[in-house]
């Protein structure tokens, strides 16, 4: 009897904003294929049974290349059992959850998609920063701040700066220098209000408060890791939460 693969998005971290129908998809695995951001607590529901496969990927460090993880989804579903797919945050915002879904259909592998809570909302509200207010903001804009190897990030920052909206970044630690001189070069005003939460939604969660002219020094001080993410806008600070 031909397998099938669930993509189960397992939020920001905290176990308790894994939604139900991820929950349930996890708990009747056979096989289960995660990611690094994939918390322990959340990892502990896995059937004991169940084959554990690790394909965790850090910034600039893949041990699994994506094609191999396509081909693992492939062959576990054709052996005839009930994959779970398990990916931090949610898998179709810069998850490659669809690139891993047209592998699937591609080799003929049925497959379903459980959205998962994405770090850019909850990471920002557990850290009490609302990502849009109606007396500040009119538009959220979500930004990848992560290239592909060896290329430049690709970020239209004119674009971003007009919008005049909250800008959140993902993966952009290492970019921090980039992102910042991008949206300053375009024309933000420096005492635009930023932050950046470190581990969001997790025990050792942390809120570095700045300007966008003071980010960088201040990210050094607390000497910020990934994963963080950055918010830039002027309801931080100034929304009463």
């Amino acid at each position: 009897m031909p397998g099938k693969v669930t993509l189960v998005g397992a939020g920001p971290g905290d176990p308790g904003l894994l939604t139900v129908k991820g929950r349930a998809a996890l708990e009747g695995a056979e096989v289960v294929v995660y990611d690094r951001l994939v918390g322990p607590e959340i990892l502990a529901l896995m059937p004991e049974g169940a084959k554990k496969i690790d394909v965790g990927k850090t910034a600039s460090r893949h041990p699994v290349p994506q094609g191999q993880i396509n081909e693992v989804l492939v062959e576990e579903a054709r052996a005839g059992h009930n994959v779970v797919r398990l990916k931090g945050g949610d898998p179709f915002l810069f998850g490659r959850g669809g690139e891993e879904l047209e592998a699937l259909s591609a080799a003929g592998v049925d497959f379903e998609e459980v959205p998962g809570i994405t770090s850019a909302i909850a990471a920002a509200a557990y850290g009490g920063i609302p990502v849009t207010h109606r007396n500040y903001s009119s538009s959220l804009h979500i930004v990848t701040g992560r290239a592909k190897a060896g290329e430049p990030l690709s970020i239209d920052f004119d674009a971003l700066v007009r919008t005049r909206g909250t800008l959140v970044f993902l993966m952009g630690v290492a970019a921090l220098p980039e992102i910042v001189g991008g949206l300053l070069g375009a024309g933000m005003d420096g005492d635009t209000p930023a932050a950046m939460v470190e581990n969001g939604t997790l025990p050792g969660q942390r809120r570095c408060d700045a300007t966008l002219d003071t980010l960088e020094t201040r990210a050094r001080e607390m000497d910020i890791q990934s994963p963080a993410l950055i918010v830039v806008g002027e309801e931080i600070g100034r929304a009463h939460v």
